[in-house]
């Protein structure tokens, strides 16, 4: 069929340009009806429709490639490895401000700076794999200039387990490739100023960590035996990396190290090989396993020391610098992560450690849900501590125990005795809200006798985790002695923040202002109880409304967000060490480790983040004139907590949005019913915070970045344009907004609203002109108004337009406005929404089966539940007769139905065709955010 070209962008351009000024037009669905005609026309086919959304994914493609390279650094003025070396001149200098050739500070002050942990960044395999695997390489590549190979899948495949260990594996090495750089830098400058002592340095200012295969919560397909054999793999890597480390440098230098570190690569092998796989391990395949691990844990080694007390006669046996510096970078690498790619942490929730400690004694009964209970719920976990001692752990435990938190606490104990116990396991605890699951976790510990192996962290997350009970947690654990013995034994205490939940129930900003304010109580804590001796880790684990790839402006800015200065020059008041950790999550996270160019500049932001110097001069006016952006914040909760109790928010959010969204990771966006299809959420909450996050950006508008923001802002617009000029940190906050704005258009959403009205239907059908289509567009508006979803979803659209229309009228300046591509790219979606709708309609009537009838299998088609619907019309009108039919059956035969060859050409493939390319639109959509949910 011959077409004419489509300039869809401009097309919309145009849309909207003929609408300014006219409060009844709405050019989304001007464009998408547009297109619609065109395909009646024979102007415009699917495989047109293809094309375009190809043209559009190509050149979002092209520009997120772009993005990644800026919000890396990758495009800066100053390359990695000089960005790495100025880090370490400046932790050099007595004074860091003087770049001239100073005086260096004393040889310990360099090693306390270089040698302990400032920053790390961590591998989480949340569901944001929202590109097929070669795909995200090639995006990676194209940062760094490569040009792409030809037309590229973009619809997300889920990752397996397995497939998500390779993701992280694979960033990870890239990570640590970058991290010797880091180290040959502060050798280097070591070199230059102590050319006698330098090769004492073990320079490990930032370090790596993985939950990958570790985390638990809510996950029910990763098995102890999946636990130990992915760590088993990430001791392998090790192991192989120092070996190839060691290959590269003369042998008479290195042969020592090389025999010991293949003995133990033989020794993991062996382990790996009798590790069973997944599902329910056999009592005699976990019997070998077993084996395995006791009889081979020597020679595979528990612990560095052995490798590392042979480092010194390597060094002194090599013959030039550049073999020094090669073995020293290697043995940092090999003390900052011990036989690992990476640190671990593991992860389940609060409830379940709750279960396990009322199983294993009863007179812990009830939850520290109960007020009337919390004060003999403690006294009585502290009693239990006092009597509470190590007991044998071993594999048959593992198998037999049913309770998660014990299974999991077992299976860290396994890892420190079989294969590493040098550096200690992260016990990460979601959903925190009392100090009671603190004391839980320190009891299942010394029980599996890993009280001092484990660090225990809260997650806080909740709004009321935030404003109210975070800082209680904290302090009803430290009024335990055990809790309090624990935290010296180990040295640091552990809390771990993030953005999910927060960010999706009361609004981005204004979770980011709870966060910050809770850490500040937290040093103002620590201070108390006379524990600022601890060194304090403040783990980020993101969650933001643009996606788990972080700040729309980069990452230097990224990590001031997470740690603001403010956090950092209270915590310095106190004398408390932190250690800043971030979240690198799924595949967005991994993109800034795609390839060694990215992995380098990455490093570099964080090294640049760990050095930075504290703030000076006149205090931020966002802390200094805080009255008005406290209002600010207080406000933006509290609407934002209205809009998510508004019933036609959920309406809005469970329509059809979910429907829109490819699987990208192992958990489904929201429930099922039980007679098929999705259910009909009444809250928010029954989407997970990703989906969600993920479902707003589909329907052209980010409420959770910027709704609330216009009520306060345009009571007082003076005070927000002075604020946004003037202070760095409201500015760096408030970026989530501008980008939220970016990617909203009131008029993308209201077509997607308006869709849902049958009075939108009834519109159509009075001014179409098409021979048959009035009937068709009388019976959308029948089933829509069965569906009952238009009035709610109005009504919620008119609170946030009024909303927006406020924001966008305080904002100083230009106004963020979403780009001609991207709108075009949703009218191009609305309307094959649209065809798939009219095409439901024409579905003839059917017999019921498997319990749904016609009108039913209409309405699930109406909210894009397509897949499972066309599979339901493969067996009520199959394409072909059935096989038997060409049997004989000894008698003169009955006449056959020669099947629904027109049914099928006519309804079944074209929906199934539209659908896939609304979900290709939608891998589009996420292009252009830059970010999954």
């Amino acid at each position: 069929m011959s077409q004419t070209p489509l300039d869809l962008p401009t097309l919309a351009a145009t849309a909207r340009a003929d609408a300014a000024g006219d409060p009844f037009a709405n050019p989304a669905l001007s464009v998408a009806l547009a297109l619609s005609r065109r395909m009646d026309e024979g102007a415009l086919d699917l495989a047109g429709m293809a094309a375009l959304l190809q043209g559009l994914g190509r050149d979002a493609f092209r520009d997120r490639a772009a993005k990644l390279a800026r919000d890396a650094g990758l495009t800066g003025a100053t390359p990695a490895d000089a960005a790495m070396a100025e880090v370490a001149l400046r932790a050099a200098r007595r004074d860091p401000a003087d770049r001239s050739a100073p005086e260096p500070v004393p040889l310990a002050a360099f090693r306390a700076a270089c040698e302990r942990p400032r920053m790390a960044a961590v591998f989480t395999a949340h569901p944001t794999f929202s590109l097929p695997r070669a795909t995200g390489l090639a995006l990676a590549r194209a940062a760094g200039g490569e040009a792409p190979p030809g037309p590229l899948p973009l619809r997300p495949v889920p990752p397996t387990l397995e497939e998500e260990f390779d993701q992280a594996a694979f960033a990870i090495a890239n990570g640590r490739d970058a991290l010797d750089r880091l180290a040959a830098a502060f050798l280097g400058t070591a070199r230059d100023c102590w050319p006698d002592r330098w090769t004492t340095l073990e320079p490990r200012p930032v370090i790596l960590a993985s939950w990958v295969g570790y985390d638990t919560d809510g996950r029910t397909d990763i098995g102890w035996q999946d636990t130990l054999r992915l760590r088993l793999r990430m001791k392998r890597l090790q192991l192989a990396r120092l070996a190839a480390q060691l290959q590269a440098l003369p042998e008479d230098c290195t042969a020592p190290l090389r025999r010991r570190t293949a003995e133990a690569l033989e020794a993991v092998d062996a382990q790996l090989d009798a590790c069973p796989p997944p599902g329910t391990p056999s009592g005699e395949a976990a019997q070998t396993f077993a084996r395995a691990l006791v009889e081979r844990r020597d020679a595979a080694l528990t612990t560095p020391a052995p490798l590392l007390a042979l480092f010194p006669a390597a060094l002194a046996a090599a013959a030039d610098d550049r073999a020094r510096v090669a073995l020293c970078v290697a043995r940092a690498g090999l003390a900052a992560h011990g036989l690992s790619l990476a640190h671990t942490h593991v992860r389940l929730n609060a409830t379940q450690l709750h279960n396990a400690a009322r199983l294993r004694f009863p007179a812990l009964g009830g939850g520290p849900e109960d007020p009337a209970r919390r004060r003999a719920l403690f006294s009585a976990i502290d009693a239990v501590l006092d009597e509470a001692r190590a007991e044998p752990v071993d594999t048959g435990g593992l198998m037999a125990t049913q309770a998660s938190a014990t299974r999991l606490m077992m299976t860290v104990a396994q890892v420190t005795k079989h294969i590493d116990s040098s550096q200690p396991v992260r016990f990460l605890i979601a959903e925190t809200e009392s100090g009671y699951t603190l004391l839980a976790a320190l009891l299942l510990a010394r029980l599996a006798g890993v009280e001092d192996r484990i660090e225990i962290s809260p997650l806080f997350e909740t709004a009321e985790a935030l404003e109210q009970r975070g800082e209680r947690v904290v302090e009803e654990a430290l009024r335990s002695p055990h809790f309090r013995a624990h935290l010296r034994r180990v040295g640091r205490l552990c809390l771990q923040f993030g953005y999910s939940d927060s960010g999706r129930y009361i609004g981005q900003v204004a979770a980011t202002h709870l966060i910050e304010r809770l850490k500040l109580r937290v040093a103002e804590l620590l201070a108390r109880h006379n524990l600022a001796g601890l060194e304090v880790v403040l783990f980020d684990t993101h969650g933001e409304g643009l996606g788990r790839g972080g700040h729309p402006d980069g990452l230097a800015e990224r990590f001031d967000y997470l740690d603001p200065p403010a956090v950092r020059a209270a915590f310095a008041r106190h004398r408390t060490a932190v250690r800043a950790e971030v979240a690198f999550q799924g595949g967005d996270g991994y993109l800034f480790f795609g390839t060694p160019a990215l992995a380098q500049a990455t490093v570099a932001r964080l090294a640049e983040h760990a050095f930075a110097p504290l703030p000076g001069g006149e205090p931020d006016p966002v802390y200094a004139e805080g009255g008005f952006a406290s209002d600010l914040f207080a406000g933006a909760r509290a609407a934002f907590n209205g809009l998510v109790e508004d019933r036609g928010y959920a309406a809005m959010l469970g329509a059809f949005g979910p429907a829109l969204l490819d699987r990208t990771g192992s958990r489904p966006a929201n429930r099922q019913s039980d007679s098929g299809g999705p259910v009909a959420i009444s809250h928010p909450s029954e989407l997970r915070a990703i989906p969600n996050n993920a479902v707003l950006q589909q329907l052209g508008f980010p409420a959770n970045l910027m709704h609330g923001l216009g009520l306060g802002a345009a009571r007082e617009p003076e005070a927000f344009h002075e604020l946004l000029r003037r202070s760095p940190r409201f500015g760096n906050a408030l970026a989530f907004a501008r980008a939220g704005l970016a990617l909203s258009d009131t008029q993308v959403l209201r077509g997607y609203v308006a869709s849902l009205d049958p009075g939108t239907w009834l519109d159509r059908a009075a001014e179409t002109r098409r021979p048959g289509r009035p009937a068709a567009l009388l019976a959308v508006a029948r089933a829509l108004e069965e569906l009952a979803l238009g009035d709610p979803a109005r009504a919620v659209f008119r609170r946030l337009k009024a909303d927006d229309l406020r924001l966008r009228a305080a904002w100083p300046g230009d106004v963020p406005l979403m780009s001609d591509r991207l709108f075009a790219l949703h009218a191009l979606r609305l309307c094959l929404i649209h065809r798939i709708w009219l095409l439901a309609v024409a579905v003839p009537d059917f017999s019921p089966r498997h319990g749904v009838t016609r009108e039913g299998l209409v309405k699930r088609l109406l909210r894009l539940d397509v897949p499972a619907a066309a599979d339901l019309l493969d067996q009520v009108f199959p394409a072909a007769p059935p096989p038997e039919e060409a049997l004989e059956f000894f008698e003169p035969p009955a006449p056959r139905h020669a099947g629904y060859g027109r049914e099928q050409a006519e309804i079944v493939a074209p929906l199934r065709a539209m659908f896939a390319l609304v979900r290709e639109a939608s891998a589009v959509v996420s292009l252009e955010c830059g970010a999954f949910g």
